[in-house]
C-alpha cells in the first residue's frame, strides 16, 4: 500500500499528490495513515530540529478530520490540494492542543486552537507532523540561540543553519517534509533558506494572517514558507494566505500587481556590495549575476545607502523596543530563562522613549519613500541572501556582529513593505549553498514566484540536501488574484490594442489554440480592424494568446470592449476554460469568414502580403 519511507524523502508536492492520487479511492485514508506512521517512525529522537513531534493519537485526529473532508467533497481528492501531505510548523506558531514554546520552555503554553495559517493548510488536506526549533523568541538569524541546541547546517555540521526558522529550514532541506512554516521579521525566512539550498518565500506583510503567532515585532512579522521548489512555496502561500478580520494587521490584497515579471526583466543590484571578506560568497554571487544576464535579465546598479540605513534601524534603534514588548512579561518576571544574547537585545528596548519611537517611524517612512522611488524603474532588486556564512565556533565568538552581517540584505524588507523570494543559486566553491534573493514591491509575491520558478528550472540544482533533482514538470497553479484571458485579435502581442493589456499590468502566459469548435470572422467597419470569434458546430482550432490580468483591473479592461464584442468563456484545445473574447451573432452580417487561416495574425499577414493596409498599426481608441 505504501512505498518505503526513504523513497518519499525529498518528494515535492506534485509527487506527494501522485503518491495518493494513484491509490484506489477507498484506500486513500489508509494510505495516508500508513505512510505518515512510517514517516514518523523514521524521524530520529535526537534530531534537535524538532521540538515536538505529533503523537500517534494527534496524527489519528488529523486522519479522521481528513476522512471527513474527503467525504464532504464526495471523494474528489483534487478539491484537497494538500491531501495527506505532511508539514512542519515553527514553534512560535500555534497548533491546537499542542504546546507552543518559542524555544523557551518556561514560556510554553497549550494552544487553544490552530493559528489561521495552520488551519488554512489543514483545510486543504495537510497534516502537521511536528513543530520545529528556532532562535528563541524568533530573535536571531543564526539558529544557535535555543536552549535545545544549535540546529546545524544541512550540508556541513560545522556551520550554522541560519535562523530564526532554523528547524523549519532544516527538515525541508533534508527532505523530511516537502514544506514548512517559518516566520520572517528581519530575514528569518530567507537566511536559513539560503544556507540550506531551499526556497524561502517571504510574503507581503499582512498577506498571511499572524493570528496564533507569538509576536517578535508585530508591525513587521510575516509568516513565511520553506519548500524544495518555488512552485510548492507559491501554492502553500496561496492556500495559507487571505484576509483575516481577527488579525488587526491582516491586509486585503488589492489584486493590482502583475502575475509575472516581463520576459526580459530589469533588475537592480546594489552598487556597494559587501561580503565581509568572504571571497567564496562574492564569487558565487557574481556567477549568479552572470547567469541572470545570460537568461535575458538586464542588471543595473543603484545606491544601496537607504536600504542599509533602514536595515540598521531594526536592531540599532527604537524599533528593537517592539521585541521588548513581545517578551515584556517574561523579561520582568523571569529574565534569567531568556537566552543571554536574546536578553541583551531585548533589554536595549528599555532605553528608548515614546519620542524616540516617533522619530524612528518618521525616519522609516522617509527611507521607505526613497527606496520606493529607487526601485520604481526596476522589476526587482537582486541581492545575496546573506553576504557570508559562519561556523558554529565563529558564532560563539561574535554572536551579535555576525548575526548583524547575515541581515545586511534582509533587515530592511519588512520595514519598507516589500515582498521577497530567496532562491537556490550556484554553490560556493567549498560546496556550501549561496542563495540569491529577489525583492519587489508589496503584493508582487506571485510575479517573483513566476520568475523564480523559471530560474530554478534553468539552474537544475539538487533539491536542498536531498541529492534529488527538480522534477521535469513544475508549474505554478493558476492565481486566484488574476484572471486568465484569451485574446484573439487586436489585443495580441504587437497588435494595435495590446497596450490596453500592458498598461493594466497584464502578463503574457502562452500561445495556444481553442478547441476545434469556433469560427473566426473579420468584422466589417471596425477600427482598428478586429475579428469576431463565434462558437459553431462545424468549427476549427483558432490561435489565441493567454494573458493574466490583475483581478482589480479586469473590470476596467472589459468596460473598454465595444459592441459587438464581449467577454465570455472559451474552451481551449486541452480542455481548459478561460475568459475570452466572443462576438454577437448579428455582427456577422457583412463579415468575412477567415476560419481557414487559423488565427487573426495569419490573416493579417496574408493581407499584408497582398498589399492591403489597415490591418495593424499604432494604438487607437475604441470609438
Amino acid at each position: 500500500m505504501t512505498q518505503p519511507v526513504n523513497t518519499l524523502r525529498g518528494f515535492t508536492l506534485s509527487e506527494w499528490q501522485h503518491h495518493y492520487h494513484t491509490r484506489p479511492a477507498d484506500e486513500r485514508i489508509a494510505c495516508v495513515r500508513a505512510t505518515l506512521t512510517a514517516l514518523a517512525a523514521g524521524l530520529p529522537a535526537d534530531d534537535n530540529a524538532w521540538l515536538y513531534l505529533a503523537s500517534a493519537a494527534q496524527r489519528e485526529v488529523q486522519y479522521q478530520r481528513l476522512a471527513q473532508q474527503l467525504e464532504a467533497v464526495a471523494g474528489d481528492i483534487s478539491q484537497l490540494p494538500l491531501f495527506g501531505v505532511p508539514f512542519a510548523v515553527k514553534d512560535n506558531i500555534d497548533v491546537g492542543g499542542w504546546p507552543t514554546s518559542a524555544a523557551c520552555p518556561e514560556f510554553a503554553y497549550l494552544a487553544a486552537s490552530d493559528a489561521t495559517v495552520v488551519a488554512n493548510l489543514c483545510a486543504a488536506g495537510a497534516i502537521v507532523i511536528g513543530k520545529t526549533n528556532l532562535d528563541q523568541f524568533a530573535t536571531g538569524l543564526v539558529g544557535t540561540r535555543s536552549p535545545h541546541g544549535a540546529v546545524v547546517n544541512s550540508f556541513d555540521s560545522r556551520y550554522v543553519s541560519g535562523g530564526s526558522s532554523s528547524g523549519s529550514a532544516s527538515v525541508v532541506a533534508r527532505g523530511l517534509t516537502p514544506f514548512s512554516l517559518g516566520t520572517d521579521t528581519a530575514g528569518s525566512g530567507r537566511v536559513p533558506a539560503g544556507f540550506n539550498n531551499i526556497v524561502g518565500l517571504k510574503p507581503t506583510k499582512g498577506g498571511l494572517s499572524n493570528r496564533g503567532v507569538v509576536p517578535a515585532c508585530r508591525l513587521n512579522d510575516t509568516v513565511s514558507v520553506f519548500a524544495l521548489t518555488v512552485a510548492d512555496a507559491a501554492l502553500v502561500a496561496e492556500l495559507a494566505g487571505g484576509y483575516d478580520a481577527a488579525d488587526a494587521y491582516s491586509r486585503i490584497n488589492p489584486r493590482t500587481a502583475p502575475a509575472d515579471l516581463p520576459a526580459s526583466p530589469r533588475f537592480a543590484v546594489p552598487a556597494q556590495l559587501e561580503f565581509f571578506g568572504d571571497v567564496q560568497a562574492e564569487r558565487a554571487f557574481q556567477r549568479a549575476l552572470a547567469q541572470l544576464k545570460s537568461s535575458g535579465v538586464t542588471l543595473e546598479t543603484l545606491d544601496f545607502t537607504p536600504f542599509r540605513v533602514l536595515a540598521e534601524q531594526l536592531y540599532y534603534g527604537p524599533w528593537v523596543a517592539e521585541r521588548t514588548v513581545a517578551v515584556e512579561a517574561m523579561l520582568s518576571a523571569n529574565p534569567q530563562v531568556i537566552n543571554p544574547v536574546v536578553r541583551g537585545i531585548v533589554n536595549n528596548g528599555l532605553k528608548y522613549s515614546a519620542c524616540d519611537a516617533y522619530k524612528a517611524e518618521y525616519l522609516r517612512a522617509e527611507l521607505t519613500r526613497q527606496i520606493e522611488q529607487q526601485l520604481a524603474p526596476f522589476d526587482a532588486l537582486v541581492v545575496p541572501t546573506s553576504p557570508t556564512i559562519r561556523t558554529l565556533a565563529e558564532m560563539e565568538q561574535e554572536p551579535v556582529l555576525f548575526n548583524s552581517q547575515f541581515g545586511t540584505y534582509t533587515n530592511f524588507t519588512n520595514l519598507a513593505d516589500l515582498s521577497a523570494l530567496a532562491l537556490p543559486a550556484p554553490m560556493r566553491d567549498d560546496g556550501l549553498p549561496a542563495g540569491i534573493t529577489l525583492i519587489a514591491p508589496a503584493w508582487h509575491d506571485r510575479a517573483l514566484a513566476a520568475f523564480g520558478q523559471r530560474w530554478q528550472q534553468a539552474q537544475d540544482l539538487p533539491l536542498g540536501a536531498t541529492g534529488r533533482r527538480l522534477p521535469a514538470a513544475q508549474f505554478l497553479t493558476p492565481s486566484s488574484q488574476h484572471v486568465r484571458v484569451a485574446v484573439v485579435g487586436a489585443h495580441l502581442s504587437d497588435m494595435p490594442l495590446n497596450f490596453q493589456l500592458v498598461q493594466r499590468a497584464a502578463t503574457f502566459v502562452e500561445q495556444t489554440t481553442t478547441a476545434p469548435c469556433y469560427r473566426l470572422y473579420a468584422l466589417a467597419n471596425s477600427q482598428p480592424p478586429k475579428p469576431g470569434l463565434v462558437k459553431a458546430a462545424q468549427g476549427a482550432a483558432i490561435s489565441v494568446e493567454l494573458w493574466d490580468i490583475p483581478l482589480a483591473r479586469f473590470g476596467e479592461f472589459v468596460a473598454e470592449i465595444p459592441a459587438p464584442l464581449g467577454m465570455g468563456t472559451l474552451l481551449l484545445a486541452d480542455g481548459r476554460r478561460v475568459k475570452g473574447f466572443i462576438c454577437e451573432p448579428w455582427a456577422l452580417e457583412g463579415a468575412t469568414d477567415i476560419t481557414e487561416f487559423g488565427g487573426w495574425r495569419h490573416y493579417t499577414r496574408h493581407l499584408s502580403n497582398r498589399g492591403v493596409v489597415g490591418c495593424t498599426g499604432a494604438p487607437q481608441s475604441l470609438t
